[in-house]
């Protein structure tokens, strides 16, 4: 089958189109044939060498993937059943999904509706943006209607996500950014409130949008310079969840922020969801893009032997929606 690996931790050039055997399905697990692959900052993270405890080499990356049942093991799914990966660490601890097949526990496995295509079900789970904004707004934030949410990186999964999903939940205003005007106007041509923050700080674009207050809740995807900015845009008691580093691992905080406003501040990691958990939440995210509530966005979509370029994209070329692999 054709899969992309890399022997060694390195840049983009590590990565490599081979021919290697098929999986086969040990203990119950079920074999699936991938259709479309997602591209996503960890799979950036881990060929680097900045993410720990991965397999031995060779690595297959990817996390996410849709496609349809080829041996169904213990799932009790029929074969040619439309599937969705659900959880898992796979491209991690495991052979990941930029393969043509990939064997993988029936724990991690949701149907598709019929209503939602492959390609929309891809852009859904890559980046896991809307999953991360469902869960951190649901169970980490207790989030309520009517409240204000804040998600920096409009071009993100989680800018993105999080601002469909804070709507979803009776925001009565959901709010991202962009780092160019021209990136700005993109955003808001899809219907995002946006600021520039090429013309105005981030404080001072939430204290504009806001009337002061600040926002209830952050979704912080990008991290650097931001998280500091970020939490002085906190209404007093609000929460800032810290979910990725695009921008950097590194920022400045003005203590009296976080005392004044008597602000709260969370790691965001999978691990702290049960797995039945992370399929309920998915499988409401299926529902809602189904019945087009929220509309994941798709930046490009690269064949599989272009998945180094496909990666230097997602990671260097600003792109406003989810890079995808074809399988």
């Amino acid at each position: 089958m054709r899969a992309i690996q890399y022997n060694q931790f390195g840049d983009y050039d590590v990565l490599h189109p081979v021919d290697i055997p098929r999986p086969v399905p040990q203990n119950g697990q079920t074999l699936v044939r991938l259709t479309l692959a997602g591209i996503q900052p960890l799979d950036d993270t881990v060929r680097s060498g900045k993410r720990g405890a991965v397999k031995p080499f060779p690595i297959t990356p990817g996390g996410t993937g849709v496609g349809t049942v080829e041996e169904p093991g213990d799932s009790g799914l029929a074969a040619g059943t439309r599937i969705m990966i659900s959880g898992g660490r796979y491209g991690v601890s495991t052979d990941g999904t930029w393969a043509e097949y990939i064997a993988v526990d029936p724990a991690h496995l949701l149907p598709l509706p019929d209503a939602i295509d492959n390609t929309t079900a891809a852009a859904l789970s890559t980046g896991v943006g809307y999953l991360t904004a469902y869960l951190a707004l649901t169970e980490l934030a207790k989030f309520q209607p009517g409240g204000t949410v804040l998600a920096p990186g409009s071009g993100g999964a989680v800018g993105q996500g999080g601002v469909e999903i804070a709507r979803h939940l009776g925001a009565s205003l959901a709010i991202t950014t962009a780092t160019s005007t021209a990136k700005a106007e993109r955003s808001r041509a899809a219907g995002y409130e946006v600021i520039d923050l090429s013309r105005e700080s981030l404080r001072d674009g939430v204290a504009r949008l806001t009337d002061g207050k600040g926002v209830d809740v952050v979704l912080d995807g990008v991290a650097g310079p931001i998280t500091g900015q970020a939490i002085g845009a906190l209404a007093r008691g609000g929460t800032l969840i810290s979910i990725g580093y695009s921008a950097g691992m590194q920022t400045e905080i003005n203590v009296t922020d976080l005392i004044w406003k008597a602000a709260h501040v969370h790691g965001f990691l999978f691990t702290l969801f049960a797995q039945e958990q992370i399929d309920t939440a998915n499988a409401k995210l299926l529902d809602l893009a189904a019945h087009k509530e929220i509309t994941p966005l798709i930046d490009r979509v690269f064949p599989l032997e272009q998945a180094s370029e496909a990666q230097r994209h997602l990671i260097e070329g600003g792109p406003f929606g989810r890079v995808l692999l074809s399988l």
